[in-house]
């Protein structure tokens, strides 16, 4: 594997070229002196918006405000990722925070503003002047909120509540990333070392089940001691959703979450429905690994080691790349050539070095173009990693060039979509193209974890939510007993009797971030299910759906997700696509028992 020292040794043509941002620094900063000016003018028009003339004027010099100030963040952000340790890339991106808290302040007076008006007078602004229909449906969707907007004192109150009714994440985060301190591991040489988590997500892969079991312990040990701060940060934030809720008079906080999204209650209610109408195939994958890891007892430290020793695929990057393309080549030949743009004028960071950030990440830049982070590893995990990002750097790509600005970013909720369909792609291409019977189980079990980690864990995670907020409406007390009852409860129903409890496993709610954004893991599931459904008419040779899929890829926030996801033939207010995913999933839980 290809592994470097320094940030120099790396090939010119694998690093980001951030001059496509700007040239220099000094553009960096003639643009933040253009963003304070700007920021200066649109405070000025507090109280000074009294016809459809001023409304356009404040609009447009937001929007230019906007794109400037994306350009500068963008640009101080990437520096720093390539490059953790560089001081004067980290101050570039704090004043870049810096000029965001300006930004902020000087235009949080519009939206008031906004719903403070009539609907009728809006829509006579918008007849007066032409440059306003460009905003109008921007505009007439924040009145979808104003049934939940509370008056101008109230809301005020809110917004100096903001920090405080921030600090249960806050501190959440602070345990697990900054205080948190991991068990003893024993290594290779015998002795004992401090467990990371870059180590155990190694060593719960380790075919050595005693290491997998220490791992295992030495990970939860610090959430099973911290159990009674964590649930008090996990209360405070479940309460503090629904006091708002209330406040601001949703009918419940799922409904609070799924609003902007424009998305029924009913399609989450059915997407955990569904999976646990479907759930026998997920047990029989865990009685088909409890058999083929030859145990009497599965534990959950047994769930994450690949079922196929022995496999250890090398693909350097070039190769990687070469097979995407081959892969990818049903959504045509304009996919394609996008590809190749993103390799040959450097979109694509795409080696690990000392200092970068980890992980992987699209970042669209809007009149710029996407820029993609990898930490390639020369393997197969790498090769997902690689087609699943170029997924969402082409849906940037296609949106900022059919959407004017407005309109180009694309919502959470469609975001997994273009992702998972290249990964579908690639992984019907590997398996009719792989000769060798081990590498193709081994690709089989290695969708089938995916699969599992994605849609199923995600669909549980809902459900947990589900219920905790429901308790919290109810008056219910929530604390480490309840968290553990709920959490331990699912996973029984969700995994089967298979699995040989250990007390760590019904932990397993304190160890998860995402409870502090509430109502969004859902999104994870819906777009998996989703894509499954388009990837596999796609393969059919069903040329219909192509064409709508591309379409998808270039809509942007044109409409709501679902109405965007309509289009292709992929309606979630049916069960229809989960039912089709799982139905997926059972066929690959059944040829994976007869390779």
């Amino acid at each position: 594997m290809t592994t470097y020292t320094t940030r120099k040794e790396v090939p010119i043509h694998e690093q980001w070229n951030l001059k496509d941002i700007y040239a220099d620094e000094k553009q960096w900063e003639n643009d933040l002196h253009l963003i304070e000016k700007i920021s200066t003018e649109l405070k000025g028009f507090d109280g000074k918006i009294t016809d459809g003339k001023s409304l356009y004027q404040y609009l447009k010099q937001s929007e230019e405000l906007s794109f400037v100030f994306n350009k500068i963040y963008a640009y101080a952000m990437l520096n720093v990722d390539v490059d953790t340790r560089e001081t004067k890339s980290q101050v570039l991106l704090d004043r870049a925070k810096q000029l965001s808290v300006k930004v902020s302040a000087s235009t949080s007076f519009f939206m008031p503003f906004l719903l403070s008006l009539k609907e009728e007078t809006l829509k006579t602004y918008i007849k007066e002047e032409e440059g306003l229909k460009y905003f109008e449906e921007d505009l007439l969707e924040s009145f979808r909120y104003k049934a939940h907007v509370l008056s101008k004192e109230q809301e005020e109150v809110l917004s100096q509540l903001g920090e405080a009714l921030s600090v249960p994440s806050h501190t959440y985060g602070m345990i697990n990333n900054a205080d948190i301190k991991f068990g003893e591991v024993t290594v290779e040489s015998g002795e004992k070392i401090e467990l990371t988590r870059g180590l155990y997500s190694k060593l719960i892969e380790d075919e050595d089940r005693e290491k997998r079991r220490e791992a295992y312990k030495a990970y939860y040990q610090p959430y099973v001691q911290l159990k009674n701060s964590i649930a008090a940060t996990l209360s405070a934030a479940i309460k503090n959703n629904v006091t708002l809720s209330k406040i601001r008079q949703y009918p419940s906080a799922l409904e609070k979450g799924l609003f902007g999204d424009k998305v029924p209650r009913e399609v989450y209610e059915n997407l955990i429905q569904t999976t646990k109408n479907n759930i026998a195939s997920l047990h029989r994958y865990n009685q088909i690994r409890k058999e083929k890891l030859g145990l009497e007892e599965l534990r959950q430290y047994d769930m994450s080691v690949p079922l196929i020793s022995g496999v250890k695929q090398v693909i350097p990057y070039e190769e990687a790349y070469k097979t995407m393309c081959r892969a990818l080549a049903p959504l045509g030949d304009d996919y394609l050539s996008i590809l190749n743009e993103f390799k040959d004028a450097r979109y694509i960071d795409v080696r690990e070095t000392p200092g970068k950030r980890s992980g992987a990440y699209n970042l669209g830049v809007y009149g710029v173009h996407p820029y993609i982070l990898l930490n390639h590893q020369d393997d197969l995990d790498s090769l997902f990693t690689l087609v699943h990002e170029c997924g969402h750097g082409v849906h940037s790509k296609l949106s900022s060039q059919h959407q004017p600005q407005i309109t180009a970013g694309y919502s959470i909720f469609v975001a997994e979509v273009a992702s998972t369909v290249n990964e579908v792609l690639l992984i019907n291409y590997l398996l009719n193209t792989e000769k060798d019977a081990n590498i193709r189980k081994h690709l089989v079990n290695h969708f089938i974890d995916q699969y599992k980690g994605t849609f199923f864990t995600q669909v549980m995670f809902a459900e947990f939510e589900k219920k905790t907020h429901e308790m919290a409406e109810n008056g219910h007390p929530l604390n480490v007993e309840v968290f553990n009852q709920t959490y331990e409860a699912l996973f029984r129903e969700y995994n089967g009797e298979e699995i040989v409890f250990d007390d760590e496993v019904k932990y397993g709610w304190s160890r998860i971030p995402h409870f502090y954004r509430p109502f969004y893991v859902y999104k994870y599931a819906t777009g998996f299910a989703s894509a499954i459904h388009l990837a596999t008419k796609i393969l059919e040779g069903d040329e219909e759906t192509l064409h709508s899929y591309l379409d998808f890829l270039k809509s942007g926030s044109s409409d709501y997700p679902l109405e965007l996801l309509k289009k292709t033939g992929v309606d979630l207010t049916t069960p229809l696509p989960i039912e089709n995913s799982l139905k997926k999933f059972s066929e690959l839980v059944e040829e994976f028992s007869t390779l």
